[in-house]
């Protein structure tokens, strides 16, 4: 009976040992059944998503342009294009700021999921989100994250120093901002000064 109980707590020595093959493959298998069930969960709540959005009206170029500010924090609008996915039956917009001596920029992207082929689009983008990962090397941070109770996809290259992060607003829009020389906390206090929220409240 010693013997049994000897081996028992040899093997759960083991089990709990950080770097141990079979507590890494137990984790990873557990990641992949929550990240296959939210896979699951989400596709029920895309298929809904994409009825209502196929019956709204996407934007026009028009009303995104006069959604974009002049300014942001201090930084000045330097370009913009407007309805440059449209061979693709998508409403778009992006924008390029920078401060004065443009050591930073800010890039923003919107992506209207309105319409038959908006709704369609932004299916793969939901999908995205419904995943939790994250991964880290010498060069570059990538990962799932919550950020003021928004799901986002953040990537953070370091030895550039720039930021991406991605994001859905209100289940239509997909928002994306590229921050040049800027970290990821520095990029998403910038996209949130762009009140994303007026481009379905206005």
């Amino acid at each position: 009976m010693k013997k049994c109980i000897l081996i028992i707590l040899a093997l759960a020595c083991i089990i709990a040992c950080k770097d141990n093959p079979v507590t890494k493959k137990i984790k990873e298998t557990k990641k992949t059944v929550t990240n296959t069930k939210n896979a699951v969960n989400e596709m029920k709540n895309i298929q809904e998503d994409m009825t209502k959005l196929q019956e709204e009206t996407p934007l026009t170029n028009d009303e995104l342009k006069a959604w974009l500010p002049d300014e942001i924090d201090g930084m000045k609008r330097i370009s913009y294009k407007a309805g440059h996915m449209s061979m693709l039956q998508l409403s778009s917009i992006e924008a390029t700021y920078a401060n004065e001596d443009k050591s930073k920029k800010i890039k923003i992207e919107v992506i209207d999921g309105a319409g038959p082929t908006g709704s369609a689009s932004i299916t793969g983008f939901k999908m995205m989100f419904s995943q939790d990962f994250e991964e880290e090397s010498e060069t570059k941070i990538h990962r799932s994250a919550k950020r003021d109770g928004k799901k986002v996809i953040e990537e953070f290259r370091k030895n550039r120093n720039n930021s991406n992060i991605q994001y859905m607003e209100n289940d239509r829009f997909f928002i994306k901002g590229h921050g040049t020389n800027m970290d990821l906390d520095e990029t998403w206090d910038l996209i949130k000064k762009f009140n994303t929220c007026l481009l379905y409240t206005s």
